[in-house]
């Protein structure tokens, strides 16, 4: 048996995440769920958004599963999200990008399966910035050997494990030679140690064009924290959006496994929530955990429920609820 942390999220966040682990109990896979709450709900008793009790289940339990989280508006909290990356070091930002038969897209016959590996505790998103005088405001760029080596070995091992046949790092080292230079170096000295994977390196701005005209010649791409957070979205994009987008954030001693969407709080309880991005997300999960026949079969019942058409929410032109997908995802399972 698994120990698992759920955290439900506020907004849609518990109606994605409890169709999600209805999927996961209907594989057949024994997880024993501990239920923490985050988030808006909890600002009033505890004075923030992720009280420690969220934080020592997950350092327990070294996995969770997340539902989106309202960022709360003029408290001075940054972000759940960015808490949880720091507390728990969790180092590497997992973002697949893979088409599915059935979602309307610019790219229906182009076959895209490729992966955003992101750096996620550095670059100009440690937020380290100051006025300068009145009239400047001034960002630090921080690029680090040992995060970027980091980062890029996880690439290279994702790649490795899930029999993936290329790597491409993602800079900007022609304009910014020393900071984007050191994670270009760093890249280059770790892909000696992978002569399996083919390993090439692109400029983010050439980067983006060549994902809008030929993503399909593109496998697994690492990058710093700024670029990821740009390029994961512009891919969610090419295969229809962030409600089929889903993401992990690991580190070495816990991950926790989440959409990237937001918590849309006007449509919380309406049951008509696409629930597709956590439960990929899940299925991630399974993944992380070494449950892979499990976790292919979560994905095979997400792609024959969209690419069948009958049974899907409204984002994804159908009239399905958020339960009622979930439980139509099991039974494609079955």
């Amino acid at each position: 048996m698994y120990n698992v942390t759920l955290i439900p999220g506020d907004g849609i966040g518990p109606e994605v995440a409890y169709a999600a682990r209805d999927v996961v109990d209907a594989t057949g896979v024994s997880i024993k769920w501990d239920v923490v709450e985050a988030g808006e709900a909890v600002m009033k008793d505890y004075g923030t958004p992720l009280p420690d009790y969220v934080l020592d289940s997950i350092r327990h339990n070294k996995v969770a599963l997340k539902g989106p989280i309202t960022t709360p508006v003029g408290t001075g909290f940054r972000s759940v999200n960015v808490a949880l990356r720091k507390e728990l070091d969790l180092y590497a930002n997992l973002r697949p990008c893979i088409s599915f038969k059935g979602v309307k897209t610019h790219y229906e016959d182009v076959p895209i399966d490729l992966v955003i590996v992101r750096e996620n505790t550095e670059d100009l998103y440690a937020g380290i910035e100051h006025m300068v005088g009145k009239h400047a405001a001034e960002s630090i760029k921080i690029i680090t050997r040992e995060a970027s080596e980091r980062i890029v070995r996880f690439a290279f091992e994702y790649a490795v494990r899930e029999g993936r046949k290329k790597v491409t790092a993602v800079h900007k080292a022609n304009i910014m030679k020393l900071t984007d230079g050191l994670f270009l170096e760093c890249a280059q000295k770790v892909a000696q140690d992978y002569p399996q994977i083919e390993f090439d390196n692109m400029i983010v701005d050439a980067m983006s064009m060549k994902l809008v005209q030929s993503p399909e010649n593109y496998d697994v791409l690492v990058m710093p924290n700024l670029y990821g957070d740009i390029l994961s979205d512009l891919c969610a994009g090419l295969v229809g959006g962030l409600g089929i987008a889903p993401g992990a954030n690991i580190g070495d001693d816990a991950a926790v496994f989440e959409p990237i969407h937001g918590s849309a709080p006007k449509r919380a309880g309406l049951n008509m929530a696409n629930p597709t991005a956590t439960i990929l997300s899940a299925a991630l999960m399974l993944r992380h955990l070494g449950e892979d026949e499990a976790a292919d079969r979560v994905v095979k019942g997400v792609a024959e429920v969209i690419a069948e058409g009958k049974e899907v929410t409204y984002d994804l032109g159908g009239n399905t609820g958020t339960k009622e997908y979930a439980q139509a995802v099991i039974r494609h399972m079955k």
